[in-house]
């Protein structure tokens, strides 16, 4: 039975994955995404469905589509969402995002968002766990790949969203452009004021016209070295 433990007081109830353990990543992406529009989305490599929880919690019009490669990922993913009486609004596929044509309609989604592996292969040692070297590093979806299974996810005028890591950002702005994807949107992560930026907020519109929005950065910690008043926000703390 799995471990269900609610993600703050009287939130939704979540059981970790052995391979894809919450991490702030995702619990700043979900933040971040702009819900406003939208009612249909995708998360991509949703492990164990933390981001998409966390996208349900803040919309009840919301309905979403998990997709994960590994079987007992998308099972825990599946209890996950049965554990808070969501089932009927968010579906798992277990499969293989590169497929994304055989699995999905072309504009199936108002929003596709992605937590993804942040190392491309050969850019450090690989762990002999198949589980734990999926989740770190790009074995099984490039960066690439995963933009273009956005673009042929998201409908025209939908939104991708995702995080990753600063040192990749150029990169990740060449290939979504490259898939009709227009990045409108960017939000870097430090660790404290005037500190280089640890991750990337990435928002892109799919047909989109050029213009990106740089928004004031998300500082993990305040003056005193505790949580920033806006992380107390997003933690519910």
């Amino acid at each position: 039975m799995p471990d269900f433990q609610p993600l703050w007081p009287g939130g939704p109830l979540f059981a970790q994955a052995e391979h894809f353990r919450l991490g702030t990543d995702s619990v700043l992406l979900a933040d971040f995404i702009n819900l406003s529009s939208v009612r249909r989305g995708a998360d991509l490599g949703c492990a164990s469905g933390a981001l998409s929880l966390l996208l349900l919690a803040r919309s009840e019009r919301l309905r979403m589509t998990g997709v994960e490669l590994l079987p007992d990922a998308t099972e825990l993913a599946r209890q996950n969402m049965a554990a808070n009486g969501l089932s009927d609004r968010c579906e798992v596929i277990c499969g293989d995002i590169r497929g994304h044509r055989a699995l999905f309609g072309a504009g199936s989604f108002d929003l596709v968002a992605a937590n993804p592996p942040y190392y491309p292969v050969g850019s450090g040692a690989v762990s002999p766990d198949a589980g734990r070297a999926a989740a770190r590093g790009e074995l099984c979806c490039s960066l690439d790949e995963l933009c273009a299974a956005a673009a042929w996810l998201c409908r025209t005028g939908g939104s991708f969203c995702l995080v990753h890591k600063p040192e990749r950002l150029s990169e990740t702005f060449v290939s979504m452009t490259a898939h009709g994807i227009e990045p409108k949107r960017l939000r870097a992560v430090c660790a404290r004021g005037g500190a280089a930026p640890s991750l990337v907020l990435i928002e892109g519109r799919r047909g989109g016209r050029p213009g990106l929005k740089i928004e004031p950065a998300l500082v993990l910690c305040g003056p005193d070295g505790g949580e920033s008043e806006e992380i107390k926000r997003i933690y519910h703390r």
